[in-house]
């Protein structure tokens, strides 16, 4: 399981790798850089999944046809 994905900011490019948190999804997440406040995207269950470089550890651990809501 990948515990640490990098988040890319969609507004001024800033990348940052964060640990994930294995047992729930991160709504919010504020970007150093510009200080925008990301939200998951439609249909994304949370920041990681939107906007990083991995799903998040209850996405990936999810195996069934919908996955992780």
């Amino acid at each position: 399981m990948i515990l640490e994905a990098t988040i890319t900011c969609p507004l001024c490019g800033h990348r940052q790798a964060e640990a994930m948190p294995t047992d729930a999804c991160l709504h919010f997440y504020e970007c150093a850089a510009c200080r925008e406040m990301l939200k998951p995207k439609a249909g994304d269950c949370c920041v990681f999944c939107s906007y990083g470089s991995a799903k998040c550890p209850p996405r990936q651990l999810d195996t069934s046809p919908g996955g992780h809501q």
